[in-house]
């Protein structure tokens, strides 16, 4: 059974879109990248000669009908109106997180592909990699039994983020939006959905000095949260607590804690930024843990694996695992945290999502990842 690449292009060349077209046009032979667009168009031209595709305008995309999916890399807040001329225009769009900064919009996109019958898709995709498959590997198979809760934790150095990487202090781009959904998106793969959060959401010192040689001494205002500490129940009956605070210090690398307490075990799972790191384990009886061997593929950067597993899942015929319904539900994760803060009460979320099954273990292909199918069709 011969199956056809899925043409793809790209809306925004800015900084991740190197890693997304590295992994796209390198790993993964599902997908044929043919076409980039940017607003800026020196940075489209440049990535189009490193990566050897077509400068091409948004109409352009819209208008080949060839290109099935496009993948939506532009800032947080253009989400939502890129996506949504994308969707309508009736291609499959894959689209970094968040799926929209506004809940509304994001509910509204999701529509939008059901009613077009569309692909959806959205980061992160780190979830995929070998070291979160690798964790949920651990609880699918009682190892530590059941999980009565768990726990993650990450702090960081706004002063230096929000002038390194400006987008970080706008709507979209704070601690819980921009960072924290890759730790609410891996608890969500392995524990399954949320149905009640509550939280305190906080933007301390939301007006500060501009150290800037152009603005030096004007002031530097914060929009997004710098501080956003939740409390989660999973409708399995764990209960979670979150933490992501940037008003605290860099630690090179970084340290996080994600952690899941079961019944017989701990397990300590990876930074979810990426897509590999160590998983440990202690059982009821050891006192030291003991790291266990990687069950899945994909431990190096790996942007854009979401994207290949959803041109896998459009030629298959199912769904995709990095989908619309599990991203609208961390997002609503996150905004029932915000509104609780808001509300000093406990907010019962409304959406949920199927749990996608796990990655195939292992990989195919000469030299390219390429996934076993369920099925048995190998790429």
């Amino acid at each position: 059974m011969k199956i056809q690449p899925v043409k793809t292009a790209i809306v925004g060349c800015g900084v991740i879109s190197n890693a997304y077209l590295q992994t796209m046009t390198t790993k993964f032979n599902i997908l044929d990248v043919v076409g980039c667009c940017d607003l800026d168009e020196e940075k489209a031209q440049a990535a189009a000669q490193k990566y050897g595709i077509k400068v091409m305008t948004m109409e352009e995309i819209l208008a080949d009908e060839s290109i099935e999916i496009v993948v939506n890399l532009t800032t947080p807040v253009a989400h939502y109106p890129v996506t949504k001329q994308l969707l309508e225009g009736g291609k499959h769009v894959y689209t970094e997180k968040v799926l929209s900064v506004k809940l509304e919009h994001a509910a509204e996109l999701v529509q939008i592909a059901n009613q077009n019958n569309l692909y959806l898709g959205a980061a992160p995709d780190t979830f995929l990699g070998a070291a979160i498959q690798t964790a949920r590997y651990v609880v699918d198979s009682g190892m530590i039994g059941e999980v009565s809760s768990c726990y993650c934790a990450l702090t960081r150095d706004g002063e230096i983020l929000n002038r390194a990487f400006p987008f970080t202090a706008q709507e979209g781009g704070g601690i819980g939006f921009d960072v924290g959904i890759y730790y609410i998106t891996a608890l969500l793969s392995i524990l399954g959905p949320v149905t009640e959060v509550s939280g305190v959401v906080q933007t301390r010192r939301p007006e500060r000095p501009n150290y800037s040689l152009e603005k030096f001494g004007e002031p530097f205002q914060v929009k997004s949260e710098n501080l956003m500490a939740g409390i989660l129940h999973f409708a399995r009956g764990t209960v979670g607590n979150v933490l992501f605070d940037t008003n605290s210090i860099f630690i090179l690398p970084e340290k996080p804690s994600l952690v899941l307490f079961g019944t017989m075990g701990i397990l300590y799972m990876a930074d979810p930024n990426g897509f590999g790191g160590e998983v440990r384990v202690i059982l009821k009886g050891n006192k030291e843990p003991a790291t266990v061997p990687q069950s899945h593929a994909f431990h190096n950067e790996c942007r854009g694996l979401g994207v290949a597993e959803m041109a896998w899942a459009m030629r298959m015929g199912r769904t995709n695992r990095a989908n619309k319904e599990m991203a609208y539900h961390a997002l609503e994760v996150l905004y029932g945290i915000v509104k609780s803060s808001e509300t000093k009460s406990n907010q019962m979320l409304q959406s949920t999502f199927e749990p996608a099954p796990p990655l195939p273990r292992g990989y195919s292909g000469m030299g390219v990842f390429g996934f076993v199918e369920e099925m048995g069709i190998a790429q």
